[in-house]
């Protein structure tokens, strides 16, 4: 089972990767270290979510 979390933070990620590359490709190191923080935090976030997730099962 999927939640919230686990969804969002994936996102994050993907859309952290996107900016990142885009960020290489230009030059743009204030835009490749902004998509390095939201993947990152998509990892945090998603990580939260399978926690979550594996202490509901445990009930």
């Amino acid at each position: 089972m999927v939640n919230k979390d686990q969804v969002a933070g994936v996102a994050k990620q993907v859309k952290g990767s996107v900016k990142q590359a885009a960020g290489k490709a230009t030059g743009d190191r204030k835009t490749e270290a902004e998509g390095a923080a939201d993947k990152i935090a998509g990892k945090v976030q998603k990580t939260y979510g399978d926690v979550k997730d594996k202490v509901k099962k445990a009930l």
